[in-house]
């Protein structure tokens, strides 16, 4: 047929179908299909016509076919749809629904079809019972309804219809079912059009109604219930609800109360009302009230349900009477009255209710006399005998119990629950009965037959038939039958779906898992999710077992296997942190489970927590020791963490972790030697010690391990080498593996590689390297694709000559990188092969492809440093440098430090860029010297490394540490032939022995050497001299002198000629020396400097003025720059030039800031001081290496500056000292600054009148400072020595402990009597004693204390004492004296502190006689006099106030005493110390002129500083004007 006649042909069958000739219409489609086996229409046609015609098989065939072919047209769909809703067959309807649903995604345009599909879709699930499919379907179609505008009144019906679908099933409904019932009573109860009205308010009492049914919805069903008597107050259903649902809840609160009271106002006859009253009285102890109420509310009750029993429905009000009779028993019981207790007695006598009392009591366990009450009262009642019987199996006495169920049984035989017990009975009795259990059979099918609904019964007949019949068909039908009558029991629903599971019906098993989990409520139906979880979890699932797994641990969170399967689910997945989390879990909650452990161990394990991991495993050895997997765990960890530690080069912790992975491997082994891979560990072990010197393998082994009795034998690093290769045998006789056969050439390498350090036979080190290739082969021909097999037997063929087959060896490294292409480390051996075989370019390609493939790869830089070596490069220091950045490896590390070291000795680059670069910027010596004190650690036998350590440990000032590396270089060179480097070795060794003060050992080690070098000789002057021997030190440096090549080594040897002539006392010699080198062709800085400092030491200002002239033609920019600041400053103040000191310390300062160290600042004036100070913070900053010296000076020039902690607590003298102590414990400066800080501190504590915090300080800050001697000169420690004890007697004295202060000076003056400073301290410590006495002290007294000052005539300190002495005498003019002779002194010394201390004590004097009114004009002269030269020296606030208190004691009520004091309170820079004093004194005086207005302003700023002595002398002065 044509297309023409199949157009023609459908025609024709359209028109018979019209006509109703349905036959006629077949035989046309029919032809149709002849031709065109796929035409839509021609199929459908078939359908409709069948359908006509009954046949719907074809019928259904054909419009299938339809479906098939065109799934997107209607006309199929609509015929299968239409024929579906004809059929009464049970499977039409199933497939009804999948056919509605496809006619819903085509009606998408069209809204109106759309909607009826969806409502007939709806009717159908409601009549299969699918609530949530009905509930979803409906809620769509009403949003698509609201989308369209769809007016208020359409809405509510809509509203009301899902009412009704879903109302008649509250009870089995999933929690989205109920959620989605409540919105649309909310919806229809708003969108109302009459409120109020009756169906409004039937509407609400439904939906109150169906909130009460739902415990979980409190809160809405109070809000519905508070609307409805909104709308409604004349309505007391709501006012019930409420009472009924706090009745239920037990507690009657005070809202509960308030309903109840509302609902008897509003219905007097309600019983809900008097049961909520009754609640309420029994709460507060009213018991007959409670009673009174109770019972009234029970007899309403009662007659409401006799009017529901004629209704049918009197189940409602039962719940509210049972609960009326057992408070009002309750009640009557608690009013302790007889009778009332014959009340309660009756009251609970309904046979009924005491066999249900009974029968709770049973389920909670607690067994009472209500079964001999109800058997004595009731003796014939079959359900008192049936409570009997369930008491007696309660407590397992089953004899007794069958004899009371039979006899309930004989009584009621038609009660299921009696057969039921009964066969529970049979089934938990004795032994034989265990055996047999047909008796339980029968009454349980007896139970089943009385009672086809009880799903108990049908769960044991499903034990029976699993465990007894083995009938597992028939049992997975019980269970079934058992959990479809009662969905919450999970032991049936659990028991039919594992054996659907093991009958291998898994869809059935998973369909009811899926249902039951769909309609569980949260933390419900734990079983079905546990199982679904653990379904999910074989199934590889991962996600979806997480998620069921989770949902189950909310119905119990402390099921430690259901976290044993969350964590395995987590793991499988590669969750290991939420894994390890649930395995700590479960083993919380289940502490006896070491699976829950050993997971955690193993996670632990694999995030590489070592630490963690051992501890975890630790745990499990104590509850079993022979628990294989935790032993094998355990010794992984480890050997990773010796893995780890040999990365770091820390091979003393790898030696003990590798000792202890041995034992817990040998261990392991032990239990189980038929474990192939706890051999290979052992193996692995052993062989990770190749790497670690010779010296430092002891290992301890336990003696199983190498076939002894022995508890452990302690191996060497051959032994355990040799053991590892032992191991990896043992471990290839029980499974033969290419990685072990790999593991095992590769341990025969290292045992070569081993012999030839250590010098051995040639023929053993071939035998060894030749079964090492052969292991090697061995396991390339089992697994000739791994590029790591490949690249081993590369290795070991290219490395030693003596089986060196580089062709073989290239060909290796090729295969490996064919069999993998990003393979780094083959292509970096290739590069290292064509290295050694002197092919640089092809070595350098090979590098350069392997750091393309991975830029971190270490080797590979290497490589390509040795090359740039090689050539003769720029960027070799620069590769080296990256080495050592990458990683740490002995080849970059040599080699980097070998050119630091190189670069250092090259004196003639220090200023180049390259050197400010390489040296400077790049941090290369702290650098080098890491990485070479690790190269040192594990190689101990390079003598040239311990030379280069030695010499980077100079550079950094570790003395101690370069003496023990040449002392470790000297040892390996000490039988070697090469005398020259032996004469290196010694010279660095003496050099750095001098360096740390063993000067003897100095000189014996240049002793050791010919001494025919210039360095030699030098070094041993120097030795020499340091140890005092000054003559052998002068022959020494002549012998230089004689042999000394250079200009500049002669100027050096003949400066230190003059140093040793001056410590000789030869000044005239040294000068004569010092010329000589002056007039030198090239003279030395540190010559000129040398004889600058002899100008200065010998106050010739000449000398030192043209020595400074010639050093400053010599020096130039930094050179030297502190050495020159402080000779110039030095200079300047031989000349009197105090301004130009200050000057040339800035300038030095602002030129090159990293010079500061806040030294040069401590000159005049307070200003000074602080500059100083702020100086050292800025030093401290830009330069960390001067942190010493800058907080040092810091903290000096705070203390001469006044600072203390009280003013401000962060940046103060204390502070700064604590902090470079921590920072250099070792200088005893700073121990004695320290100990002067702590002493500023007391003071003013003292003068503040506050708690003293530092005290019994002193003793130890002394013994301190006299330990701290190291690499310090005698004298300097002798000077620090003797100040500390004479500040710790003063500290001691000023704080009022004479009796220690005289113990510790008579001490002190034992070991040293020619001291006068202690002595003046022991005059004044007795003289004090005398003073505190308050007499007039002899002339004699006087005399000898003179004497002892004019001893000691050097001390400003004494005279200033002396005077205070004069002073408490009253002998002021004597006093003057002193201060005068003080001044003089202090003039005389050049003492700028002395001079202003003088001249301030001098005022002070003379204004207090002024202030006494002594009448005399010589005192007002000499304030006037003393404190105009102070304020010449500097600005003195203290200068200031004294010439203020002057005016005032001359002129009180004086304008200008007014002026001057204000100047001191109102003006900045004054110490509030001073400010307070002139403060107090301008109070005064404005009180004497009655100024008020300014009297304000001075309160004011005193109360803004905290000036509480002018608050206090106001209030006196303001209560007397």
């Amino acid at each position: 047929m044509s297309n023409k006649e199949v157009k023609t042909a459908l025609k024709s069958a359209r028109e018979a179908i019209r006509n109703k000739e349905y036959k006629e219409a077949l035989k046309h489609c029919k032809a149709v299909l002849k031709q065109e086996k796929n035409n839509y229409n021609a199929w459908v046609f078939i359908g409709l016509a069948a359908a006509e015609l009954e046949q719907p098989d074809q019928a259904q065939g054909a419009y299938r076919k339809a479906t098939e072919l065109e799934p997107g047209q209607l006309l199929a769909w609509q015929g299968l749809a239409n024929l579906y809703e004809k059929s009464n067959q049970t499977d039409a309807k199933g497939d009804l629904a999948s056919v509605y649903q496809k006619l819903l995604e085509l009606y998408e345009s069209d809204k109106q079809k759309w909607c009826e599909v969806c409502k007939k879709l709806v009717e159908l699930y409601h009549q299969e019972k699918k609530h949530l499919e009905a509930a979803r379907t409906w809620h769509k179609l009403v949003k698509i309804k609201q989308e369209e505008g769809a007016d208020n009144a359409e809405l509510h019906q809509l509203w009301k219809r899902m009412i009704q679908l879903l109302a008649d099933s509250t009870q089995n409904q999933d929690n989205e079912t109920q959620q989605l019932l409540l919105t649309a009573f909310e919806h229809a109860v708003n969108s109302a059009d009459m409120i109020p009205s009756e169906d409004h308010q039937i509407l609400y009492r439904d939906f109150i109604q169906c909130l009460s049914k739902f415990p979980h919805e409190t809160a809405r069903l109070k809000k519905a219930c508070d609307d409805m008597m909104v709308l409604y107050p004349t309505l007391s259903y709501p006012l019930e609800v409420l009472c009924l649902h706090f009745i239920q809840s037990g507690t009657v609160t005070e809202e509960a109360l308030h309903f109840c009271c509302r609902l008897m106002e509003m219905d007097a006859s309600s019983g809900p009302g008097f049961i909520g009253l009754g609640i309420k009285s029994l709460q507060e102890k009213k018991y007959e009230e409670a009673a009174k109420h109770l019972s009234e509310g029970k007899c309403i009750i009662q007659t409401k349900i006799k009017m529901l029993e004629q209704l049918g429905d009197p189940d409602a009000l039962l719940e509210q009477k049972n609960l009326a009779l057992r408070l009002k028993a309750e009640a009557l019981i608690k009013t302790l009255d007889a009778d009332m207790a014959e009340d309660a007695i009756s009251t609970l006598d309904d046979p009924l209710l005491l066999a249900l009392k009974g029968r709770a009591y049973v389920n909670k366990g607690l067994i009472d006399q209500v079964a001999q009450q109800i058997m004595s009262s009731h003796p014939h009642v079959a359900e008192a005998h049936a409570l009997e019987g369930l008491i007696h199996y309660t407590q397992k006495n089953y004899q007794q119990a069958e004899k009371s169920f039979q006899s309930a049984i004989e009584r009621e035989a038609e009660v299921a629950e009696y057969h039921h017990y009964l066969g529970l009975t049979y089934w938990s009795m004795g032994e034989e009965t265990r055996k047999d259990k047909t008796k339980a059979l029968s009454q349980f099918l007896k139970a089943a037959k009385l009672d086809s609904y009880m799903g108990s019964v049908f769960c044991y007949l499903g034990h029976y038939y699993r465990d007894v019949a083995g009938d597992k068909n028939r049992a997975r039908g019980c269970y079934k039958k058992a959990f479809e009558l009662n969905q919450s029991d999970g032991e049936a629903g659990s028991a039919a779906v594992d054996l659907s599971m093991e009958l291998g019906d898994t869809e059935t098993a998973i369909a009811v898992l899926t249902s039951v989990t769909e309609k569980a409520s949260a933390g419900a139906a734990k079983w079905a999710w546990i199982r679904r979880g653990l379904y999910y979890l074989r199934a590889n699932q991962h996600s979806q077992a997480v998620a069921d797994l989770q949902a189950a641990l909310r119905a119990d969170p402390k099921d430690s296997n259901c976290w044993e399967s969350l964590g395995e689910a987590y793991l499988s997945r590669g969750g290991y942190t939420t894994a390890l989390k649930s395995f700590t879990k479960a083993s919380e909650l289940n502490p006896e489970s070491v699976y829950s452990i050993y997971q955690a161990a193993v996670i632990d394990q694999l995030l590489g927590r070592y630490k963690e991991a051992i501890a975890e495993y630790q745990k499990i050895l104590k509850k079993s020791k022979e628990y294989v997997s935790a032993l094998k765990g355990l010794g992984e960890c480890y050997l990773m963490v010796a893995r780890a530690a040999l990365a770091d080069y820390l091979d003393d912790k790898a030696l003990d972790c590798i000792e202890q992975s041995l034992e817990y491997f040998t261990q392991a082994a032990k239990c189980r030697p038929d474990i192939s891979c706890l051999w290979k560990l052992l193996g692995d072990a052993c062989t990770s010690v190749h790497v670690i010197s010779t010296s430092k393998v002891n290992v301890k082994v336990l003696g199983y391990l190498i076939g002894q009795k022995t508890d452990r034998q302690t191996l060497k690093k051959s032994e355990l080498l040799i053991l590892g290769g032992r191991c990896y045998g043992r471990a290839l006789k029980l499974m033969s593996l290419p990685n072990i056969w790999c593991d095992l050439g590769i341990n025969y390498y290292h045992q070569a590689q081993h012999l030839t350090a250590m010098g051995s036979d040639t023929n053993e080190i071939s035998e060894l390297l030749e079964k090492s290739v052969q292991c090697l082969k061995k396991a390339v021909r089992l697994d000739s694709k791994n590029y790591l097999y490949w690249n081993a037997l590369g290795v070991v063929l290219s490395c030693l000559s003596a089986i060196g087959n580089y062709a073989l060896a290239q060909h290796c490294f090729i295969k490996s990188v064919q069999a993998e292409q990003i393979n780094v480390v083959a292509w970096t051996n290739l590069g290292v092969l064509y290295l050694v075989n002197g092919h640089i370019e092809q070595a350098h390609e090979a590098f350069k492809v392997a750091q393309s493939l991975e830029p971190s790869y270490l080797l590979c830089w290497i490589g390509q440093a040795f090359i740039a070596e090689s050539v003769g490069s720029y960027d070799t220091m620069d590769l080296f440098r990256h080495t050592t950045e990458l990683s740490m490896h002995t080849e970059g590390a040599k080699g980097y430090a070998h050119w630091v070291c190189s670069t250092l000795q090259d004196k003639s680059n220090r200023n180049s860029e390259l050197y400010q670069y390489n040296i400077i910027q790049m941090h290369a010596i702290p650098a080098a010297q890491v990485v070479l004190s690790k190269y040192t650690e594990r190689i101990q036998d390079d003598a040239s490394a311990f030379t280069m350590l030695g010499y980077l440990n100079e550079y950094l000032q570790l003395n101690k540490q370069a003496t023990g590396a040449y002392e470790r270089a000297v040892s390996l060179l000490k039988n070697s032939k090469d005398k020259e480097k032996w004469n290196i070795a010694m010279r660095n060794y003496g050099r750095s022995l001098c360096g740390i003060g063993q000067y003897d050992k100095a000189i014996q080690a240049y002793m050791s050497t010919c001494l025919s070098e210039f360095d030699d000789l030098v070094g041993i002057a120097l030795a020499y001299f340091r140890k005092g021997l000054l003559q052998e030190s002068i022959k020494a440096y002549e012998k230089a002198l004689s042999i000394a090549e250079s200009e500049h080594d002669k100027a050096d040897i003949l400066t230190a000629l003059a140093i040793i002539e001056y410590k000789q006392n030869n000044v005239d010699a040294a000068k004569t020396l010092l010329f000589k080198c002056s007039i030198l062709k090239e003279p030395s800085t540190e010559s000129l400097q040398a004889l600058c400092a002899l100008g200065l030491a010998k106050q010739d200002a000449t000398l030192a003025t043209a020595a400074l002239k010639e050093l400053l033609k010599h020096v130039k920019g930094k050179d030297h720059l502190y050495e020159r600041c402080l000779i110039i400053s030095a200079v300047y103040a031989l000349q009197g030039r105090n301004v130009g000191v200050q000057r040339q310390a800035s300038k030095a300062i602002h030129t090159y800031q990293e010079a500061a160290t806040g030294r040069e600042w401590g000159g005049e004036g307070r200003k000074g001081l602080w500059g100083g100070a702020v100086a050292g913070s800025i030093a401290r900053i830009l330069d960390l290496n001067q942190g010493k010296k800058a907080l040092l000076n810091t903290a000096v020039n705070q203390l001469a500056a006044g600072c203390h902690l009280i003013e401000d607590e962060k940046n103060n003298p204390l502070k700064n000292i604590q902090k470079a102590i921590h920072l250099f414990p070792d200088d005893p400066a700073a121990w004695a600054v320290l100990m002067a800080a702590c002493h500023a501190e007391n003071t003013v504590v003292c003068l503040n009148n506050t708690q003293l915090r530092r005290t019994d300080l002193e003793t130890m800050l002394v013994a301190t400072v006299s330990a701290k001697r190291n690499n310090f000169p005698a004298n300097y420690i002798q000077a620090l020595e003797d100040w500390s004890l004479c500040q710790a007697i003063t500290g001691l004295k000023e704080m009022g402990r004479l009796t220690e202060a005289e113990a510790l000076c008579t001490k002190g003056l034992k070991s040293c009597p020619e001291q006068p400073a202690l002595f003046l301290l022991l005059r004044q410590i007795q003289c004090r004693q005398l003073l505190q006495s308050h007499k007039e002290l002899p002339d004699t007294v006087l005399e000898e204390l003179r004497k002892t000052v004019m001893t000691s005539g050097s001390s400003v300190a004494a005279w200033h004492w002396l005077a205070k002495v004069y002073e408490s005498q009253r002998m002021m003019v004597a006093a003057e004296m002193c201060y005068r002779k003080s001044l003089q002194l202090a003039s005389q010394q050049g003492n700028w502190h002395g001079k202003l201390s003088s001249l301030l004590r001098l005022a002070m004097l003379a204004l207090e006689i002024c202030m006494a009114n002594v009448s005399n004009d010589h005192w007002p002269s000499l304030v006037q006099e003393a404190t105009t030269e102070a304020l010449k020296l500097s600005f003195c606030p203290l200068a200031v106030l004294l010439r203020a208190l002057l005016q005032y004691s001359r002129k009180m009520g004086a304008r200008e005493t007014r002026r001057m004091l204000e100047k001191v309170v109102y003006q900045p820079g004054y110490p509030e110390t001073i400010v307070s004093v002139a403060r107090w004194y301008l109070l005064k005086h404005l009180y004497a002129k009655d100024d008020y207005e300014l009297i304000d302003v001075l309160i004011a700023n005193a109360k803004a500083n905290g000036d509480t002595r002018a608050l206090e002398l106001d209030k006196k002065l303001s209560a007397h004007s």
